[in-house]
């Protein structure tokens, strides 16, 4: 296809995998700046998604928010105004690069040409009847790499270099950021096997207090808030930090000294601001999915199952710290 005009790409969740989708972004308008690059995605990651300079227009669906209150009219009203808005919209070219039967649905939504990976090449075989071309790409890639290589394949241009996120780079200084240098230490996940357990966390936060570093536990829930305030009360040097905005908890990130973090979401987000950001994979692997550089330090530690999880030790992390400061006390 040639000069494409109107692109729309399709990555409705979840957090993390949102984030990996941003590299592409970053190749298309690099590759056909004269393009307008709309996005759709679930409603809550409608704000990160606006935040790359390059995305036009960010179109939320409340596909979870249906699904969580199906009985209520409210939400199919406002499930057929998203599907309305996505119809009303002509596209030259529509990139699914979620592969399931439910992002191939809502691609049908807009009019455009789809395209999206092949039988062979996606999580669900069955969501490529929708495509009108599919495409061939490797599943042994980084969900990064794989990302950029379909939205490459569909518009005929090749990706150079490392992946960039095309967040910005400056952001405010947070109003409740502590007075010195600290580490943002993210212990909050969506699965209870993949937590580091509240005592390595304490210990953790000990051993950065002893070197004058701040500790910094955000929360996305009542519960999680919960926690951060049970960790900050066992530190002498802590804070805890209730939910914010995506644009809130960007500039947290970004004026830490590291960030350390189990399979999470923020995690990549960190890892997107160009932090030094230390994955810690208790339960899962991070080969394809983990924290993946795009320009700044990143180390994945474990790569455990949930049958057998994987030994992550204090001082495997404070070894790391101190390798992603270059050698600075941390």
């Amino acid at each position: 296809m040639s000069s494409p005009k109107r692109l729309l790409l399709v990555k409705l969740s979840s957090l993390g995998d949102v984030i990996h989708n941003l590299p592409v972004v970053t190749d298309i308008h690099r590759a056909l700046p004269e393009a307008n690059i709309d996005w759709t995605t679930e409603a809550p990651y409608a704000p990160l998604v606006g935040l790359h300079p390059a995305i036009h227009a960010v179109l939320p669906v409340h596909l979870r928010a249906l699904k969580s209150r199906w009985y209520d009219p409210a939400a199919w009203s406002q499930f057929f105004d998203d599907k309305q808005k996505l119809a009303s919209r002509r596209y030259d070219l529509v990139i699914d690069t979620q592969g399931l039967t439910k992002s191939a649905i809502v691609a049908n939504w807009a009019d455009g040409e789809i395209a999206g990976y092949n039988r062979d090449s996606i999580r669900e075989p069955f969501a490529s009847r929708w495509y009108q071309r599919r495409y061939a790409i490797s599943k042994e890639m980084h969900a990064v790499e794989r990302n950029r290589a379909l939205a490459a394949a569909a518009l005929g241009y090749e990706p150079h270099g490392p992946c960039d996120y095309g967040l910005p780079t400056t952001w405010p200084l947070p109003t409740d950021q502590p007075a010195g240098p600290y580490v943002v230490c993210l212990h909050a996940t969506s699965r209870v096997d993949k937590y580091w357990s509240a005592d390595s966390w304490v210990e953790l936060g000990k051993q950065l207090n002893s070197c004058g570093i701040h500790v910094v536990f955000p929360s996305g829930s009542t519960k999680e808030f919960a926690q951060s305030q049970y960790l900050t009360k066992q530190l002498a040097a802590a804070t805890a930090l209730p939910g914010k905005s995506f644009p809130q908890t960007a500039a947290v990130l970004s004026h830490a000294q590291a960030v350390v973090g189990v399979d999470t979401g923020l995690a990549h987000l960190s890892v997107a601001l160009k932090r030094p950001t230390i994955g810690l994979y208790v339960s899962t692997q991070p080969a394809l999915t983990g924290l993946y550089s795009g320009g700044g330090s990143v180390v994945n530690l474990g790569g455990g199952s949930r049958e057998k999880p994987a030994m992550i030790t204090v001082a495997d992390v404070m070894q790391h710290l101190d390798v992603l400061s270059g050698g600075a006390p941390v």
